[in-house]
């Protein structure tokens, strides 16, 4: 589904440049869950955006199912944003004035379709929040907001999902039943990618490829053993005061 070789993002930075990625190659089948993750600065969110059609590569190429998309037009890469591709980010960003059903309604509208409220509602039921369709964000847990953004993510039911620290903001027990439902929609066939700094998170996928100064340097599949370090490496920290992320 993904194939991306030797991308190159470079920001200037004053008088320097900085190599966000530097030469990338990666490769992403239909079907898997991978999580790409990384310290603060390693490029993980620059992948991210670029994989999600929000920016543009300096160099290199960018195949989505086949289709060089580095180089279409804003506009093209826009419907393929509204139409292929599902966002879920750390703060939900949802309309705090408005409905869940109509924060999950907001991508159908941007693509014209119809039947809006209809799909909005199948899509709340699919995370299990249909009878919380008409409360506002105010009115729901971090949980459930989460839920929301992912209802609305998937309610154009593309075949890619994009999450971006999705856990974040949420404690350990709300944070593991969102990776339950992430899990669920992999079993259903969706395409998963999950951006995070937590390696017992990243643990949780069938892959994961960890990344340092704009390039990677880990790529590998996840078994029980895998998991099992990072669990151990997870409770060690805590009982130090320390940081699962330090082990990035």
């Amino acid at each position: 589904m993904i194939r991306i070789e030797k991308l190159t993002k470079l920001y200037q930075m004053g008088d320097s440049v900085v190599r966000a990625l530097d030469g990338v190659d990666l490769h992403i089948r239909k079907g898997e869950f991978v999580s790409i993750t990384g310290a603060s600065g390693s490029g993980k969110s620059t992948m991210m955006h670029l994989i999600g059609c929000l920016d543009r590569p300096t160099s290199g190429a960018y195949l989505l199912d086949n289709q060089r998309v580095d180089q279409l037009s804003d506009r093209r890469l826009a419907r393929i944003r509204s139409t292929y591709i599902g966002f879920v980010f750390q703060t939900f960003n949802l309309l705090n004035r408005t409905s869940a059903l109509e924060n999950v309604a907001v991508p159908l509208i941007y693509a014209r379709r119809g039947g809006v409220r209809a799909h909005a509602r199948s899509s709340l039921e699919r995370v299990g929040l249909s009878k919380r369709a008409h409360h506002k964000p105010s009115e729901l847990s971090g949980g459930e907001r989460q839920r929301v953004a992912i209802a609305r993510a998937l309610v154009n039911n593309p075949p890619l999902l994009l999450a971006d620290e999705p856990t974040g903001n949420l404690d350990s027990r709300t944070g593991e039943q969102i990776l339950e439902l992430f899990h669920e929609l992999h079993r259903e066939g969706v395409t998963i990618v999950l951006v995070t700094h937590e390696m017992a998170v990243a643990a949780q996928a069938q892959r994961v490829v960890r990344m340092k100064d704009g390039v990677i340097i880990e790529d590998r599949q996840v078994d029980e053993a895998y998991k099992q370090e990072l669990l151990a490496d997870r409770l060690k920290g805590e009982r130090g005061g320390g940081a699962v992320a330090g082990k990035v």
